[in-house]
């Protein structure tokens, strides 16, 4: 699925229908080992994506609660680090193209692309989630209050490890909280290096295991409490939400996640860490 080119129109990922079928109700997935599920690569994704669909119609409420307001604040940084990379970006007269991965409801892709228009630059942005509602969220967003640039940003059904656009297609990737729900996480950054061409710039933004012991105990008792607190009062199933914690017991140090670039044809150029190193943006150029 490499058939895409950065200078056309957005026609590559088609807007085709996000599939209801994988929605699951909130209280089948607390029925399942949720351990089992974030330790084995090939289960994974049937509890995330699911997962994904029910928490979908109040997500951004939530991020935005859960951090106390500073989500907002790092999304609004990863947008900035975006910009400057398309001002710099050597795109011989066509537009940027940006892939923003696992796009949830489409903060990153609608904030780059209205960014871009405002300062001046020609860019267009194609998001891919694997959870069908949140690629509704996103499509109903471009229909209402961010339609202005609705013309230039391509919402579609997907998988991150499997984006059909063509090898060095992409000038800039972006992936908020993505990376760490990949089942397999260097597969979805090797596919974000066939994407980039060379030069061009990944962004990653993600909840990451604190490297002190003591803080990670606090940091992660923290996440999962008020997670499944949510999760109940929300959904009357903890796990949703109490899934954070859980899946950033099994992820890596934003330090590892950096040699994990390192090794895939990446240069980090910058990592920003937030929290104790519980929260981490990643700049890194594709050799």
């Amino acid at each position: 699925m490499k058939d895409g080119t950065a200078g056309e129109p957005l026609s590559p990922l088609r807007r085709s229908p996000a599939p209801r079928g994988a929605h699951a109700d909130a209280r089948a997935l607390a029925a399942l080992d949720i351990a089992a599920h974030l330790a084995d690569p090939a289960r994974k994704q049937a509890f995330v994506t699911p997962m994904f669909d029910v928490i979908a119609p109040r997500y951004d409420d939530f991020t935005r609660l859960f951090s106390f307001g500073m989500d907002a604040r790092w999304k609004r940084d990863a947008i900035t680090a975006g910009l400057e990379t398309l001002q710099h970006a050597s795109t011989h007269g066509r537009r940027a193209l940006i892939l923003d991965a696992a796009c949830g409801t489409g903060d990153l892709a609608i904030g780059l692309v209205r960014g871009a228009h405002r300062a001046g630059l020609a860019a267009q942005a194609v998001g891919v989630d694997a959870a069908g509602e949140m690629v509704r969220a996103a499509r109903a967003r471009l229909h209402g209050p961010d339609a202005d640039v609705a013309a230039h940003v391509n919402i579609a059904h997907g998988d991150m490890t499997a984006v059909a656009l063509r090898d060095g297609a992409v000038d800039l990737v972006t992936a908020g909280y993505a990376v760490r729900n990949a089942p397999e996480p260097a597969l979805a950054v090797a596919e974000f290096a066939r994407l980039l061409r060379p030069g061009g710039v990944l962004i990653t933004l993600d909840f990451y295991r604190p490297t002190f012991a003591p803080w990670r105990e606090l940091f992660l008792g923290y996440l999962r409490v008020a997670g499944d607190l949510v999760g109940w009062t929300w959904h009357r199933s903890p796990v949703v939400y109490g899934y954070i914690a859980r899946s950033i017991r099994h992820f890596v140090t934003a330090r590892d996640f950096a040699m994990l670039l390192e090794s895939h044809s990446f240069r980090v150029r910058t990592v920003r860490r937030w929290l104790g190193g519980g929260v981490a943006m990643h700049i890194a150029e594709r050799r």
